[in-house]
């Protein structure tokens, strides 16, 4: 391959970026023009009684109690007239939660793209065995983060929602929230949602330095169950326990794949020698 000047690969980073640049446009564009109906069908639909996760915990504890009155252990969400009414106290507050929720999305979505933009400039300068490893965190980093987007848009998001929207510390003081209470609360959870699931990928990167082995996660399996639990806790301040092992479980199943995308421990070596001491000792015989 011809070798490529500094303007060259500057000229090349160049067309990476207005590439990037001009899929995120056309996908702000878009989505600003559909906002309206995306609001109303996916961004408000936790803040009705109807929205999918609220309808199969309804269908689900309608069929353990069927079964038998002890397994009635859920949340009641059968027959509720559960309804968040949002309030917009600024303005301009509507029109630029409009522009912003548009170029977030944007970018959420382009990730994928920029990313190959990006690996379509650095790929040339690699080996083919860290082309290999880019290509599986590639495609492992961007589906884990889509499924912790979508953990945090059908479980983590409206569970916090439910709770907070009615928990009062005081009858006197009812809840009105604002458009832009809601919309801060929602794209941080699925945000923070779509970063935790990069565990497994973080871990990966860990082992491939040598910093983690496969022995940190047996050894330190309680205290992550301590951790972990808490922090689902923090996530979801609710008193049910029903909705803290919801959200508990995923992340927990999370640190217990990171495991298997860890090297295994390498033997020390005075396991080797007696291992081989214990072979030669056999031979002679």
């Amino acid at each position: 391959m011809e070798e490529m000047s500094f303007w060259d690969h500057l000229e090349a980073l160049r067309g990476v970026i207005f590439r990037s640049l001009g899929a995120v446009i056309v996908l702000a564009i878009a989505f600003f023009c559909f906002m309206t109906n995306i609001f109303d069908s996916i961004i408000l639909a936790p803040c009705f009684s109807d929205f999918v996760l609220y309808r199969s915990i309804c269908n689900l504890s309608l069929y353990l109690s069927s079964i038998s009155d002890y397994l009635s252990i859920l949340p009641d969400f059968c027959g509720d007239n559960f309804h968040v009414n949002l309030i917009n106290i600024q303005l301009a507050s509507q029109f630029f939660i409009h522009m912003s929720t548009s170029f977030w999305l944007a970018i959420v979505f382009a990730f994928p793209y920029i990313i190959y933009q990006l690996w379509s400039f650095v790929s040339p300068g690699l080996y083919e065995r860290e082309k290999k490893n880019a290509r599986f965190a590639f495609v492992i980093g961007n589906l884990m983060f889509f499924i912790g987007v979508a953990v945090g848009y059908f479980l983590v998001f409206p569970l916090t929602l439910r709770f907070l929207a009615d928990y009062q510390v005081s009858e006197i003081v009812p809840n009105q929230i604002s458009l832009d209470s809601y919309m801060n609360n929602f794209l941080m959870m699925i945000f923070i949602m779509g970063v935790v699931f990069e565990l497994p990928l973080l871990c990966w990167m860990l082992s491939g330095m040598g910093l983690l082995t496969r022995s940190f996660f047996s050894k330190y399996r309680r205290y992550a169950i301590v951790g972990l639990l808490v922090l689902a806790a923090v996530i979801t301040p609710s008193g049910d326990p029903f909705t803290l092992m919801v959200v508990f479980l995923p992340i927990y199943m999370l640190y217990e794949v990171s495991a298997f995308f860890v090297k295994k421990d390498e033997p020390e070596t005075d396991d080797i020698e007696s291992v081989y001491d214990a072979e030669s000792e056999d031979w002679s015989k």
